[in-house]
């Protein structure tokens, strides 16, 4: 069932209340995984969302990572206490140019903490990152406890790409999830990224990515 990937995503500057109401309206209609929203909106979400099996993900240090560590954790504490479900953190991508790889690693425990049992998926914005660079904060994300790795924002110079979705997989194997966002719309490109081994698909098209699959589907059926 595709849309148990989807994390249906709305981040924008200028989202409403009432663009929140309408993307968990059509999150319990398409039965999506969680939407995923900015912290002010979480608790709004979660109340409208009440009863339903639909998650609340939100985002923390988002969506440039350069928050310390310690405005990270309050925002983790915070958005757990308001409701949210899964947490979506992005590293301090300027310690991961230097290579500061213990920092990173401390920052993403102290979340895991913070979390106190809950997702954390951690947001690498690859497009940024050598190869080698991706490796090494994906095992800097296992050390730490995460559950997932996330390649980007959406907000960077780029979005997912296979190969970087490919390389995160083959760091973290079945120890972590693998996230991918950013540019994804179609259900082609939602395919290629289920192949490359992502478990979780970031996305503001979900409903006509599933509106899509239920297409090629129903063309299947009716061609025999």
């Amino acid at each position: 069932m595709i849309s148990k990937y989807i994390d249906h995503t709305l981040l924008k500057a200028t989202a409403s209340e009432m663009d929140i109401k309408t993307l968990c309206e059509e999150a319990i209609a398409n039965d999506f995984m969680s939407v995923c929203v900015n912290p002010s909106h979480v608790e709004y979400a979660k109340n409208l969302l009440s009863g339903t099996n639909v998650l609340v993900c939100t985002v923390i240090g988002f969506p440039l990572g350069a928050n310390s560590s310690s405005t990270k954790v309050f925002e983790t504490i915070n958005a757990i206490s308001n409701g949210a479900d899964e947490i979506d953190m992005v590293i301090n991508i300027g310690r991961a140019k230097t290579h500061d790889y213990e920092y990173i690693t401390k920052e993403i425990a102290d979340i895991v903490h913070a979390a106190n049992g809950n997702t954390v998926k951690v947001i690498l914005e690859t497009c940024y990152l050598t190869n080698d660079e991706i490796k090494k904060i994906c095992e800097c994300a296992v050390n730490a406890g995460a559950n997932f790795v996330k390649t980007s924002t959406g907000f960077g110079t780029a979005g997912a790409t296979v190969e970087h979705v490919k390389l995160m997989k083959s760091v973290v194997g079945d120890k972590l999830g693998v996230k991918a966002s950013g540019g994804i719309r179609t259900i082609e490109v939602f395919n290629e990224m289920i192949s490359a081994g992502a478990t979780r698909i970031g996305t503001s098209s979900g409903v006509a990515i599933v509106a899509s699959s239920l297409e090629v589907k129903n063309d299947t059926n009716s061609s025999y």
